[in-house]
């Protein structure tokens, strides 16, 4: 019941607090988590997000299918993952209390819009009966909320219609929840007036007054005897913001393209979860960017290869099903020896599969997904604000070496968000790029005339003298004239393949977090990072002889890889494949890995990797 004046409440300090917002697809759970996500940010907490949405663009309304979700954590110290299992739980109807309920703790906040809690409702969400009302909600703190009705009653004098009303009830859920977890107001009424003030002042008076609705209920009404807060994390010093995976994908092609004086091309088809850095990018016309949404996959990648020929700085992106359409001209960009980024935003597969799920399981056609033999170098980011630094290491090599550079992100990683300390410009290095000038001496280009890391010269159109073919055939050394000499082929083919290889004396060795040798490695790569390395830490704190090892270079390896890899007893390399990276460090280095693998559209819990880690330290 509540009261018209605000009731004494007792503030329980935490070290960390995992909340997610559940509702159906059109119920703004997602603007809810990433305003309280941004907000925690500027608060100076640490924190892991984690989005999840389904796949049909608008699935029927109230059905399991339609339920979306956003999960954040944030904590007092750093943190890597967000969160095993969750504290509180707000479910805007059945449906997505269905699907939400087994990842909520017992004894953990469960915050319901009951308003929805109707007969349609339930049997939409498959039950036989109320759960408020029939028991089967004991094991948690349950608080159910008439947030429909509250947000109509809070909104009836801003002149909108019942369905424009009802749309702002994810802002009474996220001030009730900003109440609860001592989070300010300011940032997220400033979203509601730069979003909406100009365009929709209506719905910006309407949202403003659901948000305080929200906040002031918590604080009034008697249900609540307590909130939380978690203090400022103690982060390095310096100007942070709230960063997705693409968006840092987005910022850091924009930094490398700038660091090495080149426009940025990307030439592009929307595909899920990739667009986001199509959007992002077409937003920074005024930085040299130029973007292109061409009619397909194929398309896309060979303009971004034109824009290579021309010098500017090619780039394409996708996720697993545009990636197998781009294979024909990557083994072109290969050929040719252009300088090309290729981001795959890998997603559960194959076909459609599972668009907006994660997985890792393109790693085989990374590698090995092209006609002949096509090396191409592969590197994998770790986390979103990772991707900003990935995706700079690979143009530096992109330039440095002539080669098509793959990127390997995925879902989890660009959706999910953490703070991201914005580094100093002037701190940045150049990236080198040479041209060769006009040739003075009135002497033959020799376009495959190499430097000592077998770089080719990238030779731009119309400098006088610098004519030469290009072309997916097979070119003579040297001349880069066709030929199909059987001697040339096999010494292109193998000098192709030992360029790639060199670049292994190019890159940081491999660093191992915990003992130098031991019982047991944990190997990981990707959106794994963040609960590997939780895991492991776990387990040392334990006691337990285990160490890690993160792969960012995954073509050519780092080159004391399989040293390593020598010194332990046992290699658990946890995959969210059918064991990709396992099978490929079992053929290069004859080690006995084992892995540890899920393709459920979900990433590892810190809870599954440790209990494995366990399993093998007492096997």
């Amino acid at each position: 019941m509540a009261t018209t004046t605000a009731v004494e409440k007792r503030v329980i300090e935490l070290e960390s607090a995992t909340v997610r917002f559940a509702g159906d697809s059109g119920d703004g759970m997602q603007l809810a988590g990433n305003q309280m996500a941004n907000t925690s940010a500027l608060v100076g907490n640490d924190i892991a997000t984690f989005p999840d949405f389904p796949a049909e663009i608008r699935a029927p309304r109230g059905t399991l299918a339609g339920v979306s979700g956003f999960q954040l954590r944030f904590a007092s110290r750093e943190i890597y993952t967000p969160g095993d299992q969750v504290e509180a739980l707000v479910a805007m109807n059945p449906a997505a209390l269905a699907t939400n309920l087994p990842d909520l703790m017992p004894g953990g906040i469960l915050i319901v819009n009951q308003d929805e809690f109707d007969a349609k409702g339930l049997k939409q969400a498959g039950y036989a009966s109320n759960p408020l009302e029939d028991g089967s909600l004991k094991a948690y703190r349950v608080f159910p909320v008439e947030m429909t009705k509250l947000t109509r009653l809070a909104v009836e004098e801003c002149g909108l219609g019942t369905k424009e009303s009802d749309r702002c009830r994810n802002f009474f859920a996220m001030g009730l929840v900003f109440w609860l977890y001592d989070r300010p107001l300011e940032p997220t009424l400033r979203f509601i007036e730069s979003r909406f003030g100009k365009r929709a002042p209506a719905v910006a008076e309407a949202n403003r007054r659901a948000l305080l609705a929200g906040y002031h209920y918590g604080e009034t009404t008697e249900a609540f005897d307590a909130h939380y807060r978690v203090a400022p994390a103690k982060l390095p010093p310096g100007t942070y913001r709230n960063i997705m995976g693409n968006e840092a994908l987005a910022i850091g092609l924009i930094t490398a393209a700038r660091r090495s004086g080149k426009d940025l091309f990307l030439g592009s088809y929307p595909i899920t979860p990739a667009s986001d850095i199509l959007h992002e990018l077409s937003r920074h016309k005024n930085f040299g960017v130029r973007t292109f949404q061409a009619e397909d996959e194929i398309a896309a990648i060979t303009a971004a290869i034109g824009a290579s020929f021309g010098g500017a700085m090619g780039v394409t992106t996708s996720s697993g099903p545009g990636i197998a359409l781009k294979q024909e001209a990557m083994g072109l960009a290969v050929m040719t020896e252009l300088p090309l980024l290729i981001i795959n935003v890998q997603r559960g597969g194959p076909s459609t599969g599972l668009p907006t799920k994660t997985e890792q399981a393109d790693l085989w056609q990374a590698l090995f997904g092209r006609n002949g033999e096509c090396p191409i170098p592969v590197l994998a980011a770790a986390s979103p604000a990772d991707c900003f630094d990935v995706v700079q290491e690979a143009w530096r090599i992109a330039v440095r070496y002539m080669t098509p550079v793959i990127v390997l992100s995925d879902g989890y990683i660009a959706n999910g968000s953490e703070p991201w300390r914005i580094p100093d410009a002037k701190s940045l290095p150049p990236i080198e790029v040479k041209h060769p000038g006009p040739l003075e001496n009135g002497g033959p280009f020799l376009p495959y005339q190499r430097d000592e890391r077998l770089a080719r010269p990238w030779a731009l159109p119309g400098t006088p003298g610098l004519m030469h073919r290009i072309g997916g055939l097979e070119k003579q050394d040297v001349t880069g004239n066709v030929s199909y000499d059987p001697e040339n082929h096999q010494h292109m083919v193998q000098t192709r393949a030992a360029k790639v290889a060199g670049i292994a004396q190019d890159i940081p060795l491999q660093q191992v977090q915990g003992p130098e040798q031991g019982k047991l490695l944990v190997v990981s790569w990707g959106g794994t990072y963040g609960s590997c390395a939780t895991a492991v830490r776990n387990v040392q704190a334990l006691g337990g002889s285990v160490a890690h090892c993160h792969l960012r270079y995954l073509n050519p390896f780092p080159p004391n890889l399989g040293e390593i890899l020598s010194r332990y007893e046992q290699i658990l390399v946890p995959e969210l494949n059918l064991g990709q990276l396992c099978f490929v460090l079992r053929g290069r280095f004859l080690v006995p890995a084992q892995g540890l693998n899920k393709v459920k559209g979900k990433p590892f819990t810190v809870a599954e990797i440790t209990s494995k880690i366990q399993e093998m330290l007492h096997a």
